[in-house]
C-alpha cells in the first residue's frame, strides 16, 4: 500500500505538469455549460513481460489523470465520453454475460480508484456517508451505453468534505422534484465501467467526465483487466515485442487526451528454451538428447524396489522469466493499481451476478480460471506400454518430495479452479519407492492411441526469481518380443508446454486467440512447444550369416544355434525362437522357423533335413539376444573332407552390449 499511495501522487503530479503543456489542444464544453478537464495517460505501473505463447496475457494499467476544467451546476446531467483502447493484438479479456451488453467484458474502467482509501481526488462518488475518500466500486449495470441516455446516468451532487467545503460529487439519480436539486444524501453515482470488446477493441461507453474542481485535484481513470493475445506479436530473440495501445475519445464531449500511445506489456517466450528438458532420475545432470534405450526383451516394472531402470528422469520446466509461473490468485486482489503477480487480475468485490451462462459458472471480473499449468505431452508410446508421473513436483525421481509442493498433478488441462475454489487434483493411484524406498506419489498417463497428457497447476511461485519445477516420469512394461510388443524400433517423445493449448481439443488456435465467454482463463498457443526424445525401443533380435551351407554331392551341413542369454553379466535371460532363411541354388520356397530356445540352450540340425538338395548361404533371425551358431561341413560320414566355422554375427542395430538391459539416464 504505500508504494501504491507513492506512485498514484507521482502519476497526479506528472498529470498536473502534463495538463499545462496541453492546454494549448484546447478545452472542450460539456453539457451544462462546463468545461471539461485535461488529461494525460501513463502506465498504472511497471509495465509487465507478457508470455508470447499467451494468448489471454494480462496487459499493464492504463491511467488516465484529469486536472481543471469546471464542473457543471448542481443538479445538471454529468456529460460522457467514449473511450476506446486499440492494441496491436485481439483482446482477449473474458466476456461476461450482461444484459443488453453484447461483448461486456472483464475490462473495467474505474474511477477515482475505488476501494484504495486514498484520498485527494476531487471526489466522484458519495460514500456511504457524505465524505472525505472515494467510495468502494459501484458497477454501471448498462455497459454498451455507460452513463449515458437511458443508462446509469449521472448528475452533478452535493458532498461536504472535512472543514466544510461543498465540492460537486456524481449521483444516480438526481431525485429532486420538478428537476431542481435534492440536497439530501443520493445513491453513489457508478464509478465502474465494463468494456465492451470488438476484435483488438474494447471500448468504455458513457463515462461520465466530471471535472476534479478544486485547486490541485485530480480525476482518475483507470483501466485495467484488459487481456491480450501475446502470441500475435512478433517476439523472438533478446528483444522483446511490444503490446501497444492506443487511446482515443468520442462522444458528445470532447477529452483532450496527450501521450495517447503506450506500451503496456513486454512479450518474451515464458518457458526457457534451454531449460525446459530432461534430467536424470538423480537430477544430477542433463538426460541424454536421445533419450532412454531400453530392449524389447526387458520388462520393466514400476513396482520394483531394486531397480532404477523404471525411472525415465524428470520433466523440467523452467521460467524464462521470473513471472512466468503464476499462481491463480492472491487472495482478494481488490485493491486498484496492485501488482499481484498472479493469473487474476483486479478482482471487482462483489460481482457475482456475473454469470456465465456457457460455462455454467458465476465470474467476478478479472477471476482466472486456474493458476499457470504445465503440460507434457507424450507421443507414439507403443502399445502394452505404460507411463507414470509424480502428482507434484520432486527434488529427483528416488525420494520423498519437500514438504511444500510447488505445482499439483491436475485431473485435466482444461478443469477450473473457480467451482470448488481449489485446485482439482489427479488421484494419486500408486506409489514408486525404488531403491531407496521413499514413496512418492504417481497416477499413470491416460494412453490412447499411442498418445497422452500429464498437466501440473503451479500452486507456489517466487515472483522474484527464476523458478524451475521438475516431475518425475517412470515406464512400466511386460516384454514379449515374440508379439513385438512393446514395438521396436520406436521412440516415445515428449513436448512440454504450457496448458491448456489447442493440441488438447478444447479450442482451436483461432478461437484460442479471441475473446470468448465460454473458454477458460488463462490459455496458450502451441507455436512455441519445446519436444524431447523420451524413451527408445530396441529390438531383441540377433542377425547370424552362415556364408556357405550345402547339401549336395555328397556333403551336408550342420547347423547350431546357441541362445547365451545365461551369462554371469547380468544379461537378462530370453527365450525365442529363429527364423531361417535361405539364399542360393534349390532354395526353400519357404524359410523355417525352429522350436523356441530356451537360455542356455542349444539347436541343432542338418541342411539335409531344412534345406534338402540346397546349395548358397543362410541368414538366421532370432527373436533374443546374444544368438552364437556354428556350422560343421563334411562329406557323409566326414570320411574324406570336414571343416567348421563361427556364424558371423550381424549388426542390425538392436541389441546392447551384454549384461545390460537399456543405456538408461540414471548410469
Amino acid at each position: 500500500m504505500p508504494e501504491f499511495r507513492k506512485s498514484i501522487l507521482a502519476l497526479a503530479a506528472v498529470a498536473l505538469t502534463a495538463g499545462i503543456a496541453s492546454a494549448q489542444v484546447g478545452i472542450g464544453t460539456g453539457a451544462g455549460g462546463s468545461q471539461v478537464p485535461t488529461c494525460t495517460t501513463t502506465n498504472g505501473a511497471v509495465t509487465p513481460t507478457l508470455r508470447a505463447e499467451g494468448y489471454t496475457e494480462l496487459t499493464g494499467d492504463i491511467v488516465i489523470v484529469c486536472t481543471g476544467g469546471a464542473p457543471p451546476a448542481l443538479g445538471s446531467l454529468i456529460p460522457t465520453a467514449n473511450i476506446t483502447i486499440f492494441l496491436n493484438t485481439a483482446v482477449t479479456s473474458r466476456l461476461l454475460q450482461t444484459t443488453g451488453a453484447g461483448n461486456a467484458s472483464e475490462a473495467l474502467l474505474l474511477i477515482d480508484e475505488p476501494g484504495s482509501g486514498l484520498t485527494g481526488y476531487g471526489p466522484q462518488v458519495l460514500a456511504a456517508a457524505v465524505g472525505a475518500t472515494p467510495a468502494g466500486p459501484v458497477v454501471c449495470a448498462t455497459p454498451s451505453v455507460g452513463a449515458g441516455v437511458g443508462g446509469c446516468s449521472q448528475w452533478v451532487g452535493n458532498s461536504t468534505i472535512a472543514g466544510g467545503t461543498g465540492v460537486p460529487v456524481s449521483v444516480n439519480p438526481n431525485t429532486g422534484a420538478g428537476g431542481t436539486f435534492n440536497a439530501t444524501v443520493q445513491p453513489p453515482g457508478a464509478n465502474a465501467f465494463q468494456g465492451v470488446v470488438n476484435g483488438n477493441a474494447v471500448t468504455f461507453f458513457g463515462i461520465p467526465v466530471l471535472p476534479p474542481s478544486t485547486v490541485g485535484a485530480t480525476r482518475v481513470f483507470r483501466i485495467t483487466n484488459i487481456r491480450a493475445n501475446a502470441n500475435g506479436v512478433t517476439a523472438g530473440g533478446p528483444t522483446p515485442g511490444s503490446v501497444v495501445a492506443s487511446i482515443s475519445t468520442s462522444g458528445s464531449t470532447s477529452l483532450p487526451i496527450t501521450n495517447s500511445t503506450l506500451t503496456t506489456g513486454f512479450v518474451q517466450q515464458g518457458l526457457s528454451a534451454s531449460g525446459t528438458l530432461l534430467r536424470n532420475g538423480s537430477n544430477s545432470g542433463n538426460g541424454s538428447g536421445s533419450g532412454t534405450t531400453f530392449n524389447q526383451c526387458s520388462s520393466v516394472s514400476v513396482s520394483s524396489t531394486s531397480s532404477t531402470a523404471t525411472a525415465l528422469g524428470l520433466l523440467q520446466f523452467q521460467e524464462n522469466f521470473a513471472t512466468a509461473f503464476k499462481i491463480r490468485t492472491q487472495g482478494i486482489q481488490n485493491i486498484p493499481g496492485t501488482i499481484y503477480n498472479s493469473e487474476s487480475g483486479y478482482e471487482l468485490p462483489n460481482a457475482s451476478f456475473f454469470t456465465n451462462t456457457g460455462a455454467g459458472l458465476s465470474y467476478q471480473p478479472g477471476f482466472a480460471d486456474y493458476g499457470t499449468r504445465l503440460k507434457a505431452t507424450f507421443n507414439n508410446v507403443p502399445s502394452g506400454v505404460s507411463l507414470f508421473v509424480s502428482t507434484r513436483d520432486v527434488v529427483n525421481a528416488f525420494v520423498t518430495p519437500v514438504a511444500t509442493a510447488q505445482a499439483l498433478l491436475v485431473v485435466s488441462e482444461g478443469a477450473s479452479d473457480i467451482a470448488s475454489g481449489t485446485v482439482p487434483q489427479a488421484t494419486q493411484t500408486a506409489v514408486y519407492t525404488g531403491p531407496n524406498n521413499s514413496p512418492i506419489g504417481i497416477a499413470p498417463v491416460p494412453i490412447n492411441s499411442g498418445s497422452g497428457a500429464a498437466v501440473w497447476e503451479i500452486v507456489s511461485t517466487n515472483a522474484a526469481q527464476i523458478d524451475t519445477v521438475e516431475f518425475a516420469i517412470y515406464i512400466n512394461y511386460s516384454a514379449s518380443p515374440a508379439t513385438n510388443s512393446p514395438a521396436a524400433p520406436s521412440t516415445i517423445s515428449v513436448t512440454m508446454s504450457f496448458a491448456p493449448t489447442p493440441s488438447g481439443g478444447l479450442f482451436t488456435s483461432s478461437s484460442g486467440a479471441a475473446a470468448s465467454n465460454v473458454l477458460t482463463i488463462p490459455r496458450f498457443s502451441d507455436s512455441l512447444n519445446i519436444t524431447k526424445s523420451l524413451a527408445n525401443f530396441a529390438l531383441c533380435t540377433t542377425d547370424l550369416l552362415y556364408p556357405y551351407v550345402i547339401n549336395i554331392n555328397g556333403f551336408d551341413t550342420g547347423l547350431a544355434i546357441a541362445n547365451t542369454t545365461s551369462d554371469p553379466f547380468g544379461t537378462t535371460p530370453q527365450v525365442g525362437t529363429c527364423t531361417l532363411w535361405f539364399y542360393g541354388s534349390s532354395a526353400p520356397a519357404a524359410n523355417f522357423v525352429t522350436p523356441s530356445i530356451g537360455t542356455g540352450t542349444v539347436y541343432a540340425n542338418l541342411a539335409s533335413t531344412l534345406a534338402p538338395g540346397f546349395s548358397g548361404y543362410m541368414i538366421a533371425v532370432c527373436n533374443f539376444q546374444f544368438a552364437h551358431g556354428f556350422a560343421f561341413v563334411s562329406d557323409v560320414g566326414a570320411r574324406n573332407l570336414a571343416m567348421g566355422y563361427l556364424a558371423l554375427v550381424m549388426n542390425n542395430g538392436g541389441s546392447l552390449n551384454r549384461g545390460t538391459t537399456g543405456e538408461n539416464l540414471n548410469n
